[in-house]
C-alpha cells in the first residue's frame, strides 16, 4: 500500500531512475562540443587611409559685443585688433552698447574686415582698401522665425516680460494691441497673465530683434482678451476690430499718481473733484493722441499751462494739460491720428512735479475714461471673413499650447 499521490514500490523508482536519464541525456544532447566553444579566427584586412591634411584656415572670426563704458580702442583691443587707424574711422564712433561686431582677421593678424547691424537693419561692414579703409551697407539678411511665449504679472508688463525673457519691443506691442481695452497703468492685477506669438530676427543664428506680434492674448481680471494680426490691424477671433475710437492711456508707460474724483489739491490744500487723471512721468515723455480729431487749442491756459485740446468725432474731447512744449507744427485745426504725438510731459502751470493731466470730456463734462464703453473701428469686411478665420486658425491653435501651457516657449 502507499499513499496516494506518492510514488512507491519497484514501479516508482523506475520511473524516477528513467526521469533522471532523461534528463541527463536532454542535457548532454544541448551540451556543444569543445571545439564549437573556441572564438573564430580574427579576420584582418588592410584599409587605405587619405594622408592628405585639410588646408588651414586663411582666415578666423572673432565676435565681440560693444559694451558700455567702452573705447574703440579697447573694444578693437578685445577683438585681437591694435592698428590705431582703425580706432580713428567714424563709423566705429557709432558703435552703440549692444551692438556685436564680428571681425575676420588673417592668420597674419592682418584685418580682413569689421561687421555689424545698424539701427536701420542693415549690415555695416568695413574693410581696407590699400591704404584707406572703405565702408559697405547691404540689406542684413534676417532669418524670421515664429516664438511663442508667456508670462505671469507680479508686478508690472516690463517684470513679467523680463522673467519670461520676451524682448521689451513685444511688451509694448502688447500695450498697443490691447490698448483700448486694458488701462496698463490702472488694471494690472497679480495673477494676469498673457501668451503671445512674435516674430524673431535671426542673423548668422543668434536672435538679433524681435519682429511683429502676429497674435496676443491677455487676461486681466479673469476677463480674456485675444487678438490676431490680419493686414496692418488686430482683430478679434470673431473679426472684431481691436482698435477703439480712444486709448485707455494717453501715456505709453507710466506711473498713475492721482485718479478721477475728489482730492486734495496739491497746492490750494482743499478738497476738490479732480476731473480727470494724473500721470507721473518724467519731463520730455512723449504724450499721445488718445483719439483721431482737431485741434481745437494748443497753448498756454492759466493754470493748464501749456495745454493741448482735442475735439473728436461727436461730443467727445480730450485735455493735456501742464505739457513742457508741443511737437513742431502742431496749430489751431490740423487733423491728427489716434497715437500721433501731441505734446511732452512737463510741469507748467499749477503743478508740483512733472506729470500729465488728462481730461475726457463728453458734451463739455469731464467723465472717467475707463467708466466708458469705448467704441471699435470696423470688424473685417464680409467678403474677407473666410479668409481671416483660414489666416487665424493656425496663429490661434499656437496660442492655445502656449495659454494651455503644453510649452513654456518655443522657436
Amino acid at each position: 500500500m502507499h499513499k496516494p499521490g506518492t510514488l512507491g514500490g519497484t514501479t516508482g523508482l523506475t520511473l524516477l531512475l528513467v526521469a533522471a536519464c532523461g534528463a541527463v541525456g536532454a542535457y548532454a544532447n544541448l551540451s556543444p562540443d569543445a571545439d564549437a566553444l573556441e572564438p573564430p579566427a580574427p579576420v584582418v584586412e588592410t584599409l587605405a587611409l587619405r594622408t592628405e591634411q585639410q588646408p588651414a584656415p586663411k582666415t578666423y572670426i572673432r565676435e565681440e559685443q560693444f559694451q558700455r563704458g567702452d573705447t574703440v580702442a579697447g573694444f578693437l583691443g578685445r577683438l585681437g585688433l591694435a592698428d590705431p587707424p582703425i580706432a580713428r574711422l567714424r563709423p566705429l564712433r557709432e558703435l552703440r552698447p549692444g551692438t556685436y561686431v564680428s571681425a575676420e582677421v588673417g592668420v597674419d593678424g592682418d584685418l580682413v574686415s569689421l561687421a555689424w547691424l545698424s539701427g536701420r537693419d542693415t549690415l555695416v561692414r568695413i574693410a581696407p582698401e590699400g591704404d584707406r579703409y572703405a565702408r559697405s551697407e547691404s540689406p542684413a539678411p534676417f532669418e524670421t522665425r515664429v516664438a511663442m511665449n508667456s508670462g505671469v504679472i507680479r508686478s508690472s508688463l516690463f517684470g513679467a516680460s523680463d522673467a519670461a525673457e520676451i524682448p521689451d519691443a513685444v511688451a509694448m506691442q502688447l500695450a498697443d494691441v490691447f490698448g483700448g481695452d486694458i488701462d496698463f497703468h490702472r488694471d494690472l492685477r497679480k495673477g494676469d497673465r498673457f501668451s503671445v506669438v512674435y516674430e524673431a530676427h535671426y542673423l548668422g543664428g543668434r536672435a538679433v530683434r524681435s519682429g511683429r506680434v502676429l497674435a496676443a492674448e491677455f487676461v486681466n481680471q479673469g476677463k480674456t482678451f485675444r487678438a490676431v494680426r490680419y493686414g496692418s490691424g488686430y482683430y478679434a477671433p470673431d473679426g472684431g476690430n481691436m482698435r477703439k475710437a480712444f486709448l485707455r492711456s494717453p501715456l505709453e508707460f507710466s506711473r498713475v499718481t492721482s485718479g478721477f474724483g475728489m482730492r486734495v489739491h496739491p497746492i490750494a490744500k482743499t478738497w476738490t473733484a479732480h476731473r480727470g487723471t494724473d500721470y507721473a512721468a518724467a519731463v520730455g515723455t512723449r504724450v499721445r493722441a488718445a483719439g483721431d480729431g482737431i485741434v481745437e487749442f494748443a497753448g498756454v491756459k492759466g493754470s493748464y499751462g501749456k495745454v493741448v485740446v482735442l475735439r473728436h468725432h461727436g461730443q467727445y474731447s480730450t485735455v493735456y494739460a501742464h505739457l513742457s512744449r508741443f511737437p513742431a507744427g502742431l496749430d489751431r485745426g490740423q487733423r491728427v491720428a489716434q497715437n500721433d504725438t501731441i505734446g511732452f510731459v512737463g510741469q507748467t502751470g499749477w503743478a508740483t512735479g512733472p506729470h500729465l493731466h488728462y481730461e475726457f470730456q463728453v458734451a463739455g463734462v469731464s467723465r472717467n475714461p475707463r467708466a466708458l464703453a469705448m467704441p471699435s473701428g470696423l470688424p473685417v469686411p464680409q467678403q474677407q471673413v473666410p479668409d481671416f478665420l483660414a489666416h487665424a486658425a493656425p496663429l490661434l491653435t499656437r496660442l492655445d499650447l502656449v495659454a494651455n501651457g503644453d510649452v513654456a516657449r518655443l522657436d
